[in-house]
């Protein structure tokens, strides 16, 4: 072993663990909380309920088994008729991924924060806030990261009115 490398796996423990058997995992340890399981085409994902994810998301982090120690992605998705959050995880112990995702009601847009499980999420967070108007609840600094705090609206949205000028400076 190279000088400074520490071996923390026990030997055969950082197998990815197949999607199957996590969802099927969630779903005994929260029942009710996974609202479906797809694994067409491109990455495998779970849709959850919003009140689960902040439980999941830690279960996910903590089981010895998963082990989702980083957080590589958060983002905003308009289908025009709801909001969806997708988080995209990865075990660096085990070498998985996991697709989280949760539809939010396009009248009042919120789900939890998941910075005190993943710190990485912070920034992803506020730049969902700021381009879709999504609130994550409990996050410690919720404001713009992209645009002025006076920007009119969030210009990711499928129906969002671009403003002719933004202080006295043409757009159009």
């Amino acid at each position: 072993m190279p000088p400074g490398r520490v071996e923390v796996e026990e030997a055969g423990a950082s197998m990815a663990l197949p999607f199957k058997r996590m969802a099927d995992r969630i779903r005994e340890k929260f029942p009710g909380a996974v609202e479906s399981a797809v694994e067409g085409p491109g990455d495998p994902w779970l849709a959850l309920k919003g009140e689960a994810l902040l439980p999941v998301c830690r279960y996910l982090k903590e089981d010895r088994e998963m082990r989702f120690d980083l957080c590589l992605s958060v983002c905003g998705v308009d289908d025009r008729k709801d909001f969806w959050v997708v988080w995209h995880l990865y075990s660096t112990a085990k070498d998985h991924r996991a697709v989280l995702k949760v539809r939010l009601d396009r009248k009042k847009p919120a789900v939890p924060s998941v910075t005190s499980v993943w710190k990485a999420a912070d920034w992803h967070e506020r730049e969902t806030y700021d381009l879709y108007g999504i609130r994550f609840e409990g996050h410690p600094d919720l404001r713009r990261i992209l645009l002025p705090e006076d920007w009119p609206g969030h210009p990711l949205r499928k129906d969002y009115d671009y403003p002719d000028e933004y202080r006295g400076i043409p757009l159009q």
